[in-house]
């Protein structure tokens, strides 16, 4: 005699995880043909894969949409639902594996472009205690690990300006000075004071929009009662130094992206009175879903290192 699955399970149970992995894929990418690629399956049969699932649970899944097909609002939920389900199988492995010693397992996170300069050397020496812990470091925008954080994609992200709309638990790990530079050569190198009114009429450079460095420069601007139009956004920090280096303008930027000595890279920091900006560089991770024991151990492992720079949660 056989069981009755639980309640709420009846429905689940006849899906598979490849119908599942194609839905999630299909809503997360946009489309059937991107699916395919992205799971190396040929599009007929993810295309089949929906037609069954959709039959399997009676729903409908894709409505026509323009040229193609867009997904229903419970498609949506079904592929955050498999999202979420595919984040717990991970865990449970990964503390299964703890069991014998925290020897394998797979860590997910994800950086702001900014935190590239010194994630790595912060990671470096857990990477080394743990061979075994594959480490998975997708560095973006703020605006991308915005929504990877939405979509669940990684455990921890590093970032300066969490967003206020997912449950995130935070924790400020280490300061983030924000300075204006110049090239060394540049008229303003040689003064000993300035304010922010004296730049305005230098061109600005400025990351691209949904930078994180970007959104406080604005703010700080508006603060002032200050307009100041960008001359030129460039999408990473090193183009922005070679930038300010060739005399195209001045720039925001990060203390942590410049030299020691500023001036080896051809570049000087301005004294502008008020600045540096002191911000915090924040590692954060969604308070809905449970970590794994590679992210605590992470965690843990920071904090010890750390605790004279920043304190625990």
């Amino acid at each position: 005699m056989h069981e009755a699955p639980p309640p709420g399970l009846e429905k689940a149970w006849r899906a598979n995880w490849p119908q599942l992995r194609s839905l999630e894929a299909t809503v997360r990418l946009g489309g059937v043909g991107r699916a395919a690629r992205a799971l190396h399956l040929a599009q007929p049969t993810v295309s089949t894969q929906l037609k069954e699932l959709a039959a399997s649970l009676g729903l409908v899944l894709f409505e026509p949409h323009g040229r193609g097909l867009a997904p229903t609002a419970v498609a949506v939920q079904l592929a955050e639902a498999v999202r979420d389900m595919a984040a717990r199988w991970q865990r449970f492995e990964e503390d299964a594996a703890a069991l014998q010693g925290l020897r394998q397992g797979r860590l997910r996170i994800a950086a702001v472009t900014t935190t590239e300069y010194f994630l790595p050397d912060l990671l470096g020496p857990f990477a080394r205690a743990y061979p075994g812990i594959r480490i998975e470091l997708a560095v973006e925008n703020r605006d991308a690990v915005v929504a990877r954080l939405e979509r669940g994609d990684d455990e921890l992200a590093a970032m300066m300006r969490p967003p206020a709309h997912l449950p995130l638990a935070r924790w400020p790990f280490l300061e983030n000075p924000l300075v204006f530079i110049a090239a060394q050569d540049h008229p303003l190198a040689a003064r000993r004071r300035l304010r922010l009114q004296d730049l305005a009429s230098e061109p600005l450079l400025v990351r691209e929009t949904g930078s994180g460095t970007r959104a406080v420069l604005e703010e700080a601007l508006a603060e002032h009662g200050m307009a100041w139009p960008p001359r030129m956004a460039l999408g990473s920090n090193e183009a922005i130094k070679h930038a300010v280096r060739a005399g195209l303008g001045l720039a925001l930027l990060s203390r942590h992206t410049l030299a020691a000595d500023p001036a080896s890279e051809g570049l000087v920091v301005l004294p502008v009175a008020g600045f540096p900006l002191r911000r915090q560089w924040v590692l954060v991770w969604r308070q809905d879903r449970a970590l794994s024991l590679p992210a605590r151990t992470l965690l843990d492992d920071l904090r010890t290192r750390l605790r004279v720079r920043a304190a625990p949660p």
